[in-house]
């Protein structure tokens, strides 16, 4: 029986082992600032992956932190709230059906100071926090553009209806004035004169 027991756990722990996903690879952390830097990784091939776990933690040991999130494909995250000039070192987990992976590892990296200039804007591109800025403006401009579109039709509209009730005005005024006569026009009556006879007086 104990060898059975013994059996048993094995194979629990081995399934529990098999089922685990593989640790991220290719961990790196890229656009870094003063209080924030992005990681990312990769993750092999053929595994179901549900969500990651992030280890946060400062090389003086003061500060540690933990991020995380399930239901989600992402393959990046952005690190917030971090000290200028500061040493940091990251590890990263994958969750599967059944457990989280080894832990990938260890990065270090040291965040800019505020005076520091961030790198370049082509770098920048890829970061997730610039494109949700650079989408939100596209779709600011094209809203500020429909509006625009919308405004002058409406005033042409406005325009062409006071040009048409104008001109309906105009005739219907002149149409009044035709039909009523002013009264210094009235006819004078016809007076028919008479035939004058003349005699002619004959001398004898």
């Amino acid at each position: 029986l104990l060898i059975s027991a013994t059996l048993i756990e094995l194979l629990l722990l081995l399934l529990f082992f098999l089922d685990r996903p593989p640790a991220p690879v290719n961990v790196s952390v890229m656009h870094l600032r003063a209080d924030s830097a992005t990681v990312s990784w990769e993750v092999p091939e053929g595994d179901i992956i549900i969500g990651f776990s992030i280890s946060q933690q400062r090389m003086d040991g003061k500060m540690q932190r933990f991020i995380r999130e399930v239901n989600t494909t992402s393959r990046s995250c952005v690190l917030w709230d971090l000290e200028e000039e500061t040493n940091y070192i990251i590890q990263v987990q994958s969750i599967g059906l059944y457990g989280e992976s080894q832990a990938s590892k260890r990065v270090p990296f040291r965040t800019l100071k505020k005076t520091d200039r961030f790198p370049s804007n082509s770098s920048n591109q890829d970061d997730p926090t610039v494109q949700g800025l650079d989408k939100a403006r596209h779709l600011q401009t094209g809203e500020m553009i429909i509006i625009v579109v919308v405004l002058l039709m409406w005033a042409a509209v406005i325009a062409l209806f006071c040009r048409q009730y104008d001109i309906i005005k105009d005739n219907d005024s002149s149409n009044s004035k035709e039909k009523v006569k002013p009264s210094s026009e009235r006819t004078t009556p016809e007076h028919h004169s008479g035939g004058l006879l003349r005699s002619k007086v004959g001398h004898l």
